[in-house]
């Protein structure tokens, strides 16, 4: 096993210890404060605050192969294909572990980054398939974005 998994293993295992001791808030809230930090990153950086983009760098970096559609103005079907059946955050396939992962770190996560990039939207996302859940090497899901009403 490379050095990497090893460490991805590491944090699963610690984050299953935070659920099990410190409740879904804890990671939730560390899940939503680490995706900020990244949005600013890229704020600092001068990234392009384009959905489409800033999608297709954020799963890039997490060594998968996005394929973003903007279904309309609201909605973008989200595709990202990994080399093997693992997913960067949740792990291999563990339908024990998948919707907490889901629940606990990945939505929170994309939801804190893109919070951070578009202040003035909300998100949520519906996911189609998940690779701790459905044993693929597919993340598949539908982002929904909406303007913060004020």
């Amino acid at each position: 096993m490379s050095k990497n998994k090893d460490v991805l293993k590491f944090f699963q295992a610690y984050v299953t210890e935070m659920i099990d001791i410190g409740g879904i808030n804890l990671p939730r809230a560390i899940s939503v404060k680490s995706g900020s930090k990244l949005g600013r990153f890229y704020k600092e950086r001068g990234s392009v605050l384009d959905m489409e983009v800033v999608l297709k760098q954020f799963y890039t970096g997490l060594r998968g192969k996005p394929t973003i559609i903007k279904l309309n103005d609201n909605n973008f079907d989200v595709i990202v294909k990994f080399s093997k059946k693992f997913c960067p955050i949740g792990g291999i396939y563990n339908p024990s572990r998948g919707s907490v992962f889901q629940e606990n770190i990945c939505i929170p996560y994309m939801r804190g980054f893109l919070s951070e990039l578009f202040p003035q939207l909300t998100t949520e996302a519906d996911f189609l398939n998940c690779i701790p859940l459905n044993n693929q090497g597919i993340c598949h899901y539908i982002l929904k974005v909406r303007d913060i009403k004020k």
